[in-house]
């Protein structure tokens, strides 16, 4: 009965989520090959080596581009799943990531350095849209009682990416100067993986239904995704919901920002957005390798070993997404953050002391494991499907947007900032994360209720009582949609009871 939806967040992943995984690592294994090729390229332009400074201001316009790229495809979201659908944006969106491929896979035959920046701008784009609308698609097309394990194949791919990018990057496979720029051709691969398969599944029932009022279409979505040709039950959940929202057309964001009713989903969401990349994750790669390093690990070993990071990373997001339908969404991100909080602290020690004791590098490379596995354990997967959840359908694209904006803000102020904040705190600059994974865990524990297993107007209306806005009004619009069910012939018991979403 899975099986549809299972196979559309598959290779929906494959093309997306995998895609931005493995543009995270990626970049690393070659990067002295890519310096390299910067400088021959600056000898045969201007007959002259390149100044060290040059390199590392192109070496960092490179890297960083990349996040420039991502929050302008998310600041396209809104505009494309609207005129494309969230299907039709997927699809389309691999013709970004063949594109950049093309550029990065030829630069170095080009002897051009600008491609190869253009092509990370390119692929920024690519994760971007697929960051926001993947999930949007994945929580739109899962019945509510699999909505978070179906959602956490982003989170699973994502990891899974990042592991991949890695192994690729060894000496024997393509981590070699004259190897690197496979690295990057790898990239069109995933990409017409997804253009071969997901033109045959449906677009979202909900998307046809409420936005395109194609309900032919949306009843023959159903059914292929619930595997029954009886969704009579579905279709009129969907109208219910349509028919109580204030709205039936896409909601801007400012609308969203007006929205009383809406206030604590959206701070919510930008709380939850701003820990998942200020948490600290991404700053912890700066000092793996040097850890690996003092304690007494040959430096030839030393890409095999960082093989366990992304190792653990995907196993920790397949077991969240094995528990994430029993334990919750609230409990698995809570715990994920207060972790993180407890292991910075213990990292933050260790580091203090690894000069003092021979032993003590171990430790501290065991702490970043346990980082590792506790942020993908809840916060590394969860704030996609929570932004899914929280809004109504009208409001769902801006709240993406928003999210989308936040997540690439930060992504970028991370890795502006924290090489000077490393440099001016040392071994303490671990502690600004355990102060934003303590203070994000406090907020999820006083402000977000539990959204498993919950329509999506059930979550709307668990918000009612802190937004200061009384529950009875959409109460009152439900029961008048499931009334004129009844009327039709259908029960209001069994649509509450046996209703997939």
């Amino acid at each position: 009965r899975r099986e549809r939806e299972c196979v559309a967040a598959f290779f929906g992943s494959v093309g997306s989520s995998f895609l931005y995984g493995y543009n995270l690592s990626v970049v690393n294994a070659p990067a002295s090959y890519i310096k390299t090729f910067y400088n021959k390229t600056w000898i045969d332009r201007y007959n002259e080596p390149i100044g060290d400074g040059t390199v590392t201001l192109l070496w960092s316009v490179t890297v960083s581009i990349f996040a420039i790229g991502g929050l302008v495809g998310a600041l396209t979201v809104s505009f494309l799943i609207k005129a494309l659908g969230r299907k039709g944006t997927l699809l389309a969106n691999n013709a970004l990531a063949l594109i950049a491929a093309l550029l990065l896979a030829l630069g170095e035959t080009a002897g051009s350095f600008e491609m190869l920046i253009i092509g990370r701008f390119i692929i920024g784009m690519d994760s971007g849209v697929s960051l926001s609308v993947l999930p949007m698609y994945l929580g739109e097309i899962s019945p509510r009682q699999v909505r978070g394990s179906i959602g956490q194949f982003h989170a699973i791919f994502i990891c899974l990416g990042v592991f991949i990018g890695q192994v690729l990057g060894l000496p024997e496979i393509f981590g070699q100067e004259s190897r690197w720029n496979f690295l990057f051709g790898f990239l069109a691969l995933p990409a017409l993986l997804q253009l071969c398969v997901l033109p045959f599944l449906p677009e979202s029932p909900r998307f046809l239904l409420m936005e395109r009022r194609d309900e032919a279409g949306a009843e023959k979505a159903f059914q292929a995704f619930l595997g029954r040709s009886d969704v009579s039950r579905e279709l009129e959940e969907v109208h219910a919901e349509s028919r109580a929202q204030n709205t039936q057309r896409t909601a801007s964001v400012l609308e969203l920002f007006r929205k009383r009713s809406l206030r604590w989903q959206l701070i919510t969401v930008i709380v939850v957005m701003s820990c998942y990349q200020l948490c600290g994750l991404n700053a912890i790669w700066y000092y793996t390798n040097g850890i690996l390093q003092k304690a007494g690990f040959e430096p030839t070993l030393i890409p095999y070993i960082t093989l366990s990071t992304g190792g653990i990373e995907t196993l920790a997001a397949v077991i969240s997404g094995l528990v994430i339908e029993k334990v919750g969404r609230r409990p698995l991100l809570i715990f994920g953050f207060s972790a993180m909080a407890v292991f910075f602290s213990l990292l933050t020690v260790f580091l203090h002391y690894q000069d003092r004791f021979s032993w003590m590098p171990y430790l501290s490379f065991t702490s970043i494991l346990l980082l590792i596995a506790s942020f993908c354990s809840g916060p590394g997967g969860v704030p996609f499907v929570l932004t899914g959840e929280l809004f109504e359908q009208s409001y769902r694209p801006a709240a993406f947007m928003i999210a989308g904006t936040v997540n690439w803000l930060s992504n970028f102020a991370v890795g502006l900032l924290f090489p000077f904040i490393q440099e001016a705190l040392q071994t303490f600059a671990f502690l600004l994360f355990v102060v934003v994974c303590a203070a994000g865990a406090v907020y999820l524990l006083v402000v977000l209720p539990e959204t498993k297993n919950k329509t999506f107007m059930e979550i709307s209306q668990s918000f009612s009582k802190i937004n200061g806005v009384p529950d009875q009004t959409h109460e009152r619009e439900m029961k008048d949609a499931l009334d004129t069910a009844t009327v039709n012939g259908l029960q209001c018991a069994d649509v509450e009871m046996e209703s997939s979403f």
